[in-house]
Formats: C-alpha cells, structure tokens, sequence
C-alpha cells in the first residue's frame, strides 16, 4: 500500500524533479509534490511524496529525517490523518 510522506524545511529552490530523485534511492516515487505559495507561485519550503509501499517509506525516513539536503536540515515523516 503508497505510503505519503510530508518533507518540510526544503530549499526555496528545491523542485519536484529534486524531491523525486532525493527519495527515488530508496524505492518508487510514485508522486512529488512541492505547495507553493499562493501570491508569489514560490515553493512555501515543504511538499509531500507518495512512496510505493510502507517499507520503501520507512526507509526514507530513517535515512532522511533530521539530516542535512544542501543547505538546510529536513524533516521527513509520515503524514497525519487521511491520504
């Protein structure tokens, strides 16, 4: 079962190409998606990611959360609630 992913504190110029191939090394990416900022059109910073299945997830986590993506530190988890 696809497992989604909330990724915050990205780069302002990180884009969906970056987050798919960051998260591509630990299974299949079968969405990534960066919110934008509704005025300006910019990344508001976080997005989500839709693994293939709990396991591939899960790895991303451990091996993502808390650590460092060029200049800033990302958090990476499971999301709350439906979806």
């Amino acid at each position: 079962m696809a497992k989604k992913l909330y990724v915050g504190n990205l780069s302002p110029k990180a884009d969906e190409a970056t987050l798919t191939a960051l998260f591509s090394m630990f299974g299949a990416v079968e969405k990534a998606y960066l919110i934008p900022d509704k005025e300006t059109g910019e990344s508001k910073g976080y997005g989500f990611v839709v693994m293939s299945n709990e396991v591939q997830a899960q790895k991303a986590i451990n091996a993502l959360n808390g650590k460092k993506v060029g200049d800033y530190t990302v958090k990476v988890e499971e999301t709350k609630g439906k979806g």
